[in-house]
């Protein structure tokens, strides 16, 4: 997903990532906010996924 995308799908985004992840807090997606990056850092740490994974999820949002 490209930055333009991510960040005017962001409240969306958000709402779906709490869904799926309850252990992502406000203070993590007020740092992802923006930098779509960042939260296949996240994924990646917190939870395991390869970063390709981690961006097919999203792309899939």
């Amino acid at each position: 997903m490209n930055k333009s995308i991510f960040k005017g799908q962001w409240n969306e985004v958000k709402g779906k990532i709490k869904q799926k992840w309850a252990d992502f807090t406000d203070d993590d997606l007020l740092k992802i906010e923006g930098d779509n990056d960042e939260i296949y850092g996240i994924l990646e740490k917190r939870y395991g996924y390869a970063k390709e994974d981690a961006k097919k999820f999203i792309d899939e949002l």
